[in-house]
């Protein structure tokens, strides 16, 4: 097994890899519908974009989502090798197995979105992972069914990926179409700045017990389905 440095080294490897890709793909959009706009107007963008309740429904259903993930993956390792002393290769099993709960729900969501809408998937989803969040908070705290307290409540909050992220997004970028590059980069701004501050607080609150994952990732799952409460009442167009 490679030492963690080589976690690193490949991560490098997959930048340069990225950007070689990158400058073989040609521009698609012709010079006349380019942006010229200045940076001082695409903040003013940003700033009508985040005026808009659906809007920030969307995004911070997303963005507490992305919160609990990295909270997830910063805090699961202490959780499961250091505290109950699972070996790391089964570590990596169990991650694997989150993933596995994220392709069948990823699945699922595009067999159903065109039949109940994603706004409807999104809101389910959230409310999934508020109720596995306060289960996985409990079992944290108290101790209760040791192990396997934190592995099935995790288990089902990650699951929920497939149902929150591409809604969130999609939904997001169906509000204003005629600005979807400012709102995919406000929104992929606000998902990966949560999820710094995610991962961030679980480390901030570590006192050497599974509690501060648990709480974090309750919390964050709440904010979540709190923002998509926001989308059940529709917003008139000329009231956003």
């Amino acid at each position: 097994m490679a030492s963690w440095r080589a976690i690193f080294w490949t991560l490098v490897g997959v930048g340069f890899a990225t950007l070689a890709a990158l400058a073989t793909l040609p521009e698609t959009l012709p010079a006349s519908r380019r942006s010229v706009e200045p940076l001082s107007r695409a903040l003013l963008t940003y700033g009508t974009l985040l005026r808009d309740r659906r809007l920030l429904g969307y995004a911070g259903a997303g963005g507490f989502f992305y919160a609990a993930m990295y909270a997830y993956v910063a805090g699961t390792p202490f959780a499961y090798i250091t505290f109950y002393h699972v070996p790391a290769r089964l570590y990596g099993v169990l991650f694997g197995v989150g993933i596995v709960g994220i392709m069948a729900t990823n699945m699922i969501n595009a067999r159903l979105v065109a039949r109940l809408g994603s706004e409807w998937l999104l809101i389910r989803g959230t409310l999934a992972a508020a109720v596995s969040g306060l289960l996985l908070a409990v079992m944290a705290r108290t101790g209760w069914g040791g192990l396997w307290g934190l592995v099935l409540p995790l288990f089902l909050f990650v699951s929920a990926t497939g149902f929150i992220v591409a809604n969130s997004i999609a939904g997001a970028l169906s509000g204003f179409p005629h600005r979807a590059g400012a709102v995919s980069a406000l929104v992929g701004a606000i998902h990966y700045g949560s999820g710094i501050l995610g991962s961030a607080l679980v480390g901030a609150c570590a006192d050497g017990m599974p509690w501060p994952l648990g709480w974090v990732i309750a919390a964050t799952g709440l904010g979540s389905l709190l923002c998509a409460s926001l989308l059940r009442t529709r917003v008139p167009a000329d009231q956003r």
